[in-house]
């Protein structure tokens, strides 16, 4: 099993591990406002690790499609609270951000990892290098406000592939404990894109990095099952995860935590009786 030396810490994470997501924010698509409160968010958190959470993603800024973005010190009064009162130890935390003031508060708060929708800014990679911590390097086509008006590709997995290839040797050269890819479902894609993805993970993986994929809940199951709610669209996401570990994707993100986790388990173990599996 894998170890990685983050934050200075000896940390492990066991494969496949799932990202409980916890949204600080009042507009998120599936429970913006239900953790405003710290005191309720934490106890959300302590919730999702009993469940098999390994790392938890905090994040303090929408990025639904559509979303507008929201001040440094709007972000940091909203995670700050929380981050500086969660227990360390037996957990990893994750910052969901884009902005590098955040991110450096949140890993002075003790945070382990940068997750980073934007495609790479250049100060969270340093922040990154600096502070030993992991990072998620996520692609997307254009901003939360605009990324849905029009997504358009020639070749949707070819050019994601590419986007990862082009930034391979600069994430080599940081020398980071470890980098994930995520190919961004739901971020600048339609329906068919996101398919495509999913159905071709496998081919994003590479030794310079782990995958990471964020499908839970996400509208491209509703336009597959007419699941207007995202609260009713835990069957496809779960199903998604399923999909994601026989690709070898390394760490699923995800609102159903404890549901993903027997999920997740269950189908490793199937899996390990049918000697043709790769997982």
């Amino acid at each position: 099993m894998p170890e990685y030396l983050f934050n200075r810490q000896e940390c492990r994470l066991h494969f496949p591990a799932v990202m409980g997501i916890l949204n600080l924010t009042p507009d998120s698509f599936s429970d913006g406002g239900a953790f405003l409160e710290p005191s309720v968010a934490i106890e959300r958190v302590l919730a999702m690790v009993e469940e098999g959470a390994q790392v938890i993603d905090v994040g303090g800024e929408s990025t639904r499609p559509g979303s507008k973005g929201v001040s440094e010190q709007d972000e940091l009064s909203r995670v700050l609270p929380v981050l500086e009162k969660l227990p360390r130890g037996g957990f990893m935390i994750s910052i969901d951000t884009t902005k590098p003031a955040v991110a450096r508060a949140a890993l002075q708060a003790g945070a382990h990892m940068i997750n980073d929708v934007s495609g790479g800014n250049h100060e969270l990679l340093e922040l990154a290098k600096r502070y030993g911590a992991g990072f998620v390097l996520m692609h997307a086509q254009g901003s939360p406000e605009d990324m849905q008006d029009d997504p358009a590709y020639d070749d949707a997995l070819g050019e994601v592939r590419a986007f990862f290839d082009q930034k391979k040797e600069g994430l080599a050269n940081l020398a980071l404990p470890r980098v994930w890819i995520d190919p961004g479902i739901g971020f600048g894609k339609t329906l068919e894109h996101n398919l495509e993805l999913m159905g071709n993970l496998s081919a994003l993986r590479d030794e310079a990095w782990g995958t990471l994929l964020g499908s839970s809940r996400k509208s491209w199951i509703d336009g597959l099952c007419d699941a207007p709610d995202p609260r009713d669209r835990m069957g496809g996401s779960i199903a998604s995860a399923v999909c994601a570990l026989s690709h070898g994707v390394e760490i699923i993100r995800a609102h159903d935590v404890r549901e993903t986790v027997q999920a997740l388990k269950v189908a490793k173990k199937l899996a390990l009786c049918d000697k043709t599996s790769i997982i």
